[in-house]
């Protein structure tokens, strides 16, 4: 042990190379407790191989030794090698004390496989083992959480919070806030927030959602104006805090805030288009379509948008704009029967009938089960003189919209004529 010590007052010192020389020159002469030490000491400096190899060697003399395999898998999952990893932990005796944790260690490399259901079987088999161990709640809270069934989660991370705030650096509270605005427990959740307002951006910033969701505006605007205080690269913030402040009618300080979330987010095309949202509310047309631009540009199939763009240019009556963007959505690759629609609707108002029946009779192949553009479709065929057509149209409408006297009897009228 002496030469062992003197190793560990080596790397204290710095002097690594001299250290692990000095083991490695020991370790023939060393016994099967020194050479266990060794291990860990390597372990601890981050030689795996090293260890893996001591570790190996005394499983070969003690084959049931659980501490061993426990060890070497510890060593096997840090070398991403899962599969050699399971083997050792299945092999542990379930009698052997060291069952339980072999047990949770292999619900864990399953959980990482993607087999959730395998991982939850050990999970509960180590529950009825040990129904008060602490570290298994806090795992199968952890397990349903990450696939979603929060619902199931909540009962173990509370029993968990009941013994300990902390476990793996996770913060328990912060965990059972996040499952409370899961399942819709918003009130419990931010009751935890307010207990012990997070430190870290993450957590504040789904403080800041948890409280949203309550409906409690006033706590999300202070919670993410500190979020972007503390990290003014955090894009979802400014979006979100935009959002919160339009929600109290603070229009100006919601364009604003997402004017600044633009410049550290240059790529986010919501972001874009809320900004040219709130420009238009603020009566800001012409900075309102530079936004909403800015944000198709980003991605010239972006529907939302688009759509809004051609609201915006038909109350500023700029029927040829709204052609001209769609026929270069379109060029794109773009196929949406209400661009069709759209299209028709602009190019009668300019007065291009041809055209407009071009779109109208295109938009018809997928929107002949639309009620809204039956109808409309069907008046513009009467002024474009297809009578006919547009009694077969009006037909149509009628199926969805049985109750609509006044087109019946229009109907009528029409074919009495």
């Amino acid at each position: 042990m002496d030469t062992i010590m003197r190793a560990i007052s080596l790397m204290e010192n710095n002097q690594n190379e001299e250290a692990i020389e000095q083991l490695e020159n020991y370790l023939p002469n060393a016994n099967e407790d020194e050479k266990y030490t060794i291990a860990e000491l390597f372990i601890q400096w981050g030689l795996l191989d090293e260890a893996k190899g001591i570790l190996q060697d005394l499983l070969m003399l003690f084959p049931e030794e659980s501490d061993l395999k426990l060890m070497l898998a510890d060593i096997f999952i840090e070398q991403e090698n899962d599969v050699e990893a399971i083997n050792l932990l299945s092999e542990v005796n379930d009698q052997d004390d060291s069952y339980t944790q072999a047990l949770v260690q292999l619900a864990d490399l399953y959980q990482a496989q993607g087999l959730h259901e395998v991982a939850e079987q050990k999970l509960l088999q180590a529950k009825q083992i040990s129904p008060n161990e602490v570290i298994i709640d806090f795992a199968l809270g952890e397990l349903y959480f990450y696939i979603g069934e929060s619902n199931k989660s909540v009962s173990y991370y509370e029993r968990v919070a009941q013994k300990t705030n902390e476990i793996a650096s996770i913060s328990i509270r912060e965990r059972l806030a996040e499952v409370y605005a899961d399942v819709g427990e918003y009130e419990k959740a931010l009751e935890l927030y307010q207990q012990e307002e997070p430190e870290n951006v993450d957590a504040l910033f789904k403080y800041g959602i948890t409280a949203f969701q309550a409906d409690r505006k006033d706590i999300a605007i202070h919670v993410w104006e500190k979020v972007i205080e503390k990290d003014s690269y955090y894009h979802s913030a400014y979006f979100q805090l935009a959002k919160a402040y339009e929600a109290e009618e603070l229009i100006k300080q919601a364009y604003d805030t997402a004017k600044k979330g633009i410049k550290v987010d240059e790529f986010n095309k919501e972001l874009f288009l809320y900004a040219g949202r709130l420009a238009h509310k603020l009566g800001l047309d012409t900075e309102c379509e530079d936004y909403v631009r800015q944000s198709i540009a980003l991605d010239v199939d972006y529907k939302e948008a688009v759509l809004f763009l051609v609201e915006l240019l038909k109350e500023n009556n700029k029927q040829s704009e709204i052609v001209e963007l769609i026929q270069e959505t379109k060029h794109t690759g773009a196929d949406d029967p209400i661009y069709e629609w759209e299209l028709a609707r602009a190019y009668r108002e300019i007065e291009l009938f041809d055209d407009a029946l071009n779109q109208y009779n295109e938009a018809y192949n997928s929107l002949q089960h639309d009620s809204d553009f039956l109808k409309e479709y069907g008046y513009f065929l009467i002024e474009e003189g297809r009578t006919d057509k547009a009694v077969n149209v009006f037909e149509s409408y009628l199926v969805h919209q049985p109750l609509d006297e006044e087109i019946r009897e229009y109907v009528e009228r029409i074919r009495k004529s």
